[in-house]
């Protein structure tokens, strides 16, 4: 059933942020892209994760957002994958965490893709009803 690596459904065209850049440039992207989870890179490396629930839980208006950076509000401490392991591996950690989205990283912990709930569901919903 998920055996399949993550690399087969991670998504690998990401949008991230740096650690300097202001929440606003967070939120423009999340409003104009449709995504909930930005990864925060430092180069290639990943150092943070900043969410839409980040930004809810600030509890600051968005005329704040421009004198707020990135590394003041992100979370540092992530659970990650890598792109070898399974679909399933993903699927437990979201149920155990309630979390929506986990970086997927290298040795390294260079920033590879970024797997979500929908890449799991959709996963699924294609196993169980094929194109015709």
């Amino acid at each position: 059933m998920m055996n399949e690596p993550l690399s087969s459904i991670m998504t690998t065209d990401i949008v991230t942020v740096n650690p300097g850049d202001t929440l606003q440039t967070v939120k423009d992207i999340l409003f104009s892209k449709r995504i909930h989870h930005l990864p925060v890179v430092d180069g290639r490396k990943l150092v943070g994760i900043i969410t839409t629930y980040d930004l809810v839980r600030l509890d600051q208006p968005f005329s704040e957002y421009e004198n707020i950076r990135v590394k003041e509000v992100m979370t540092t401490k992530m659970a990650t994958l890598e792109p070898h392991e399974k679909i399933g591996s993903a699927a437990e950690i979201f149920l155990e965490n309630l979390f929506h989205g986990l970086p997927v990283v290298n040795e390294a912990g260079e920033l590879l893709g970024i797997v979500t709930t929908f890449d799991v569901l959709k996963y699924e919903f294609d196993k169980e009803y094929p194109s015709q």
